[in-house]
């Protein structure tokens, strides 16, 4: 790539301060740029109002800040609000607000498509077209920190890694925009605001529990039998359910920290007591809670949403066994804004 079309964001505190450096300027300035790109946001070098016109120009010579663009916002009827994001290179993924009487909360996207191949989700039929960068991941944040603010009238409280994509496939940019959103110098958020969500990769929950992070783990689920999970998320085979429990286990040891279960019930696929009867088997692996979230259709008629009978059955059983069960109900269903439905449909 030319050094000139080299995204600015790409570049450390110490690489832009040895850039301005380089070229007889003070370091300092390296900080005020960094300044306004993470801190606040800065979409133009000519937003960088405190620096001068002459250094504003010499930065456009060199680089660019390649941000993302909300292209299109929808409004749910819950005011839930989904937006189709558009990338510097044309491609487009989908984040989501979800706001409750007490909070907000973004979830964002990882991917373009996705590695994976849950057979009851959207995303999954788009096939992974490449990884978001961590500036990209970031700027979704930072878009609905601003939305919440203007419809909520309060800031961004809560981050989930449930959009689009698989997060351990895009792990070391999921981790560097989790640094960004975290760190004193960008938006400070408490990384026990965050959650990151996957659908079962042993080997990178166990490389993740090695970095004691500070946020949480969530695993969809789904069923705690193998040949079911394999009907509904093909890539268990690869990843069969002895692995993740093993790969759960070591990260309790590291972390401390329980696990949740995202767990959709569906008729007559994981809708009976023996289903209900191995989930309970595997939460007792180590502390977790579970959330039952309600199915979100993608007009396949192999899933359908189980019965208000069986849910109950599984939040009676998951009590009797003193597991934390929440009960999910979805959110922006009205603009396709809900789990398993982000699907770029424009």
């Amino acid at each position: 790539m030319d050094f000139k079309q080299k995204d600015i964001r790409s570049l450390s505190l110490e690489e832009l301060r040895s850039f301005f450096k380089s070229h007889g300027e003070s370091a300092f300035r390296g900080n005020q740029v960094y300044d306004w790109l993470w801190k606040k946001g800065a979409h133009d070098f000519e937003d960088m109002t405190n620096i001068s016109l002459k250094t504003r120009d010499f930065l456009k010579e060199h680089f660019v800040i390649n941000h993302i663009r909300v292209d299109k916002m929808q409004r749910s009827t819950d005011g839930t609000i989904k937006n189709a994001v558009k990338l510097h290179d044309g491609l487009t993924v989908e984040s989501v607000m979800i706001p409750t009487d007490t909070r907000s909360t973004a979830c964002v996207s990882s991917q373009v498509g996705c590695s994976l191949n849950c057979e009851f989700c959207a995303t999954a039929r788009l096939k992974r077209m490449r990884n978001l960068n961590p500036d990209e991941i970031f700027d979704q944040v930072v878009a609905i920190d601003q939305q919440s603010r203007l419809y909520n009238n309060r800031p961004l409280s809560n981050i989930v890694f449930m959009g689009m994509g698989e997060p351990l496939m895009n792990y070391n940019n999921v981790i560097k925009s989790i640094e960004k959103i975290t760190s004193p110098d960008g938006l400070n958020m408490s990384p026990k605001r965050i959650t990151v969500s996957t659908s079962g990769v042993p080997k990178m929950i166990k490389k993740l529990a090695d970095e004691e992070p500070k946020f949480h783990l969530a695993l969809s689920l789904h069923s705690a039998i193998d040949e079911k999970r394999e009907k509904i998320m093909p890539f268990n085979k690869q990843f069969p359910l002895t692995d993740i429990k093993e790969a759960l286990k070591y990260w309790y040891e590291k972390t401390g920290s329980r696990v949740t279960y995202e767990y959709v019930v569906w008729k007559g696929i994981n809708d009976n007591e023996e289903d209900v009867h191995e989930l309970v088997k595997f939460c007792k692996l180590i502390p977790c809670k579970v959330n039952i979230i309600e199915y979100n259709s993608i007009d396949d008629p192999r899933f359908e949403q189980a019965s208000k009978k069986s849910i109950d059955m599984y939040e009676r059983q998951l009590e009797k066994n003193n597991i934390i069960v929440n009960v999910r109900r979805s959110r922006g269903k009205d603009i396709d804004a809900a789990c398993g439905q982000l699907a770029n449909k424009e």
